[in-house]
């Protein structure tokens, strides 16, 4: 547990930097420039991201129960990813209604998929990565809204094609994900 532990702290706290930090993640940006600062963030990124996954692993090795969520919860868990894909897609997708309407798509993606899994699941590993997760996209979710409002951010009109395109890239990723990459990369069939 302390390795998956440490892989949030690295991982969430250099995509934490926004909420606390601000001013200091923008001196470091202007002091490394923008390409030496995406380098830096990227290569922390990684490694927290290596570390929980690695310390995920560990986790899965020695469970321990917190609830044990009923059947049904597992499958309503498909439907919240599936939603958390499109919403995902929508964050790079330009003109679509939900960025129009929420500025930040991928965040209410990010809160979706944690609250689905931790329905259905109820390991502490699971109560700590996907809470971990639940928490910082809360979080920066409404200092986000807030900077937005502050700054009198607008973003562009929805179009039926922005939809449309975020739609069928987020069914696409999470029909591979699903149906293939989360057995092979995680180990558990979600449609089983």
């Amino acid at each position: 547990m302390p390795v998956l532990i440490l892989g949030l702290l690295i991982f969430l706290g250099i995509h934490s930097l926004r909420i606390f930090a601000d001013d200091w993640r923008n001196r470091q940006r202007a002091r490394f420039g923008e390409l030496g600062w995406k380098g830096i963030y990227s290569l922390i990124s990684i490694i927290g991201l290596v570390l929980i996954v690695y310390g995920f692993g560990l986790a899965r090795q020695h469970p321990v129960p917190l609830y044990v969520p009923p059947l049904w919860l597992r499958h309503l868990n498909a439907l919240f990813a599936l939603l958390a894909f499109v919403l995902v897609a929508a964050a790079y997708i330009p003109r679509n209604h939900l960025k129009a309407k929420f500025g930040h798509p991928m965040l209410l993606g990010v809160k979706i998929w944690a609250v689905g899994h931790l329905l259905a699941t109820g390991m502490l590993h699971d109560v700590l990565l996907f809470g971990a997760f639940l928490l910082w996209a809360v979080l920066l979710f409404i200092v986000s809204r807030r900077r937005d409002r502050a700054a009198g951010a607008v973003y562009p009109a929805g179009t039926l094609a922005g939809d449309l395109l975020a739609l069928v890239i987020g069914i696409a990723g999470w029909a591979v994900f699903a149906l293939w990459l989360h057995l092979a990369l995680i180990g558990v069939n979600p449609m089983a």
